[in-house]
């Protein structure tokens, strides 16, 4: 498909919440489109110059892509992004996920931090609940990034003004540097330049955490002696940690984890009943390959896939699975991560057939557990 030549820009914000427009309270989805219709509006040598997207007005989204697909296909393909921030987070799954909002900005940031401008508003309530921390967690992701938002725009009529200086200061700078710097600085500010300063066994012990905190949060997850059961098509599994603090062609990092399911059989007391696993959950600094998952399965002949969250490996055999979580870089990347793992069981058909494997695998767990008892 041709790519368009208009400008391409994304509004991302919250829809419902109220704004003071026109000496009236609106929600900022009233405000929405009549910023896309100002903007659109806007010519350049007699041609409209901007192409505005906002989900209001999207067409739906094609069979294989839910609405937050396709809203961060949007982040990803937009020109530019117009972040309307009132610290809300917006809606998620899941009680620890990530907000829409929140994911939005931080797959921005990382894709192309230059493209990025956040007008500010005035903060709403941090709510209760979830979304209170889903709330925290974005204002504080907010804080650690450093860009410069100016003054709070009180109102919606202040909001359309910043807009259009945003994007005739963003029109100049594209065109002077010609685009080359929304490809630098993916990971060279924020908290994911603090992550960077950690040293190996800081960044593991960090991403372990995270990960755990994720699960821990996801309806129906129970935890017991220190270990993380899951629900995933109706049955319990042990979910088990770790994380690879640097690049998977490093050997120290990598091996900081190594074969993590030669030590299942130390898990075998804690599968009571029904309960399956354990499965392992590895959130990754970097990137990681179909090939280097396979190295540290140990052998290539395994179910192994490369969705959006990462690599996926499923030993059809020994039933072990393994979830690399790829560039998990600070905080709101990995939880995103784990975020997108669910969210590809549920679109892929594949929860199921992981709880099958899962439970298969902790009869194995068991049995290896009772024979190393009877010869020690």
């Amino acid at each position: 498909m041709a790519r368009s030549s208009l400008i391409r820009v994304m509004i991302s914000s919250r829809c419902n919440d109220p704004i003071v427009y026109a000496g009236d309270t609106k929600t900022l989805t009233d405000l929405r489109r009549v910023l896309k219709e100002e903007l659109e509006s806007q010519l350049l040598l007699d041609s409209n110059l901007f192409d505005v997207w906002i989900n209001e007005d999207a067409p739906p989204a094609e069979g294989s892509a839910d609405s937050w697909e396709k809203c961060l296909q949007e982040v990803m393909s937009a020109d530019i992004v117009l972040v309307l921030y009132n610290g809300n987070a917006g809606w998620a799954k899941e009680k620890g996920d990530v907000g829409i909002c929140h994911a939005e900005l931080q797959a921005a940031l990382s894709a192309a931090p230059a493209k990025v401008y956040v007008i500010e508003l005035p903060l709403g309530r941090l709510g209760k609940g979830p979304a209170r921390s889903r709330n925290e967690r974005f204002r504080q992701y907010v804080s650690t990034q450093t860009r410069f938002r100016g003054a709070v725009c009180e109102t919606g009529d202040d909001v359309i003004t910043r807009c259009k200086e945003a994007l005739r200061d963003a029109v100049v700078d594209m065109v002077r540097l010609g685009g080359r710097e929304t490809r630098k600085g993916q990971y060279a500010r924020g908290t994911s330049l603090d992550w960077s300063r950690l040293n190996f066994q800081q960044r593991r012990a960090s991403l372990c955490s995270i990960v755990r905190d994720c699960l821990n949060s996801r309806a129906g997850a129970e935890e017991e002696k220190n270990s993380v059961f899951i629900r995933i098509a109706g049955r319990q599994i042990l979910a088990l940690c770790d994380g690879i603090p640097g690049p998977m062609t490093v050997a120290s990092a990598r091996e900081m984890v190594g074969q993590p399911f030669l030590r299942d059989y130390e898990s075998a007391d804690l599968l009571k009943g029904e309960r399956g696993g354990p499965i392992h959950l590895i959130a990754c600094h970097r990137s990681v390959t179909e090939a280097q998952a396979a190295k540290q399965l140990g052998f290539p002949d395994a179910t192994i896939v490369s969705p959006a969250f990462g690599v996926y490996v499923a030993d059809n055999i020994q039933k072990i699975q393994m979830v690399f979580i790829a560039n998990c870089r600070d905080e709101t990347s990995t939880r995103h991560g784990v975020q997108r793992f669910f969210e590809w069981l549920e679109q892929s058909g594949e929860a199921k057939l992981l709880s099958d494997r899962a439970a298969s695998r902790a009869r194995i767990v068991q049995a290896i557990a009772a024979e190393r008892a009877l010869t020690a």
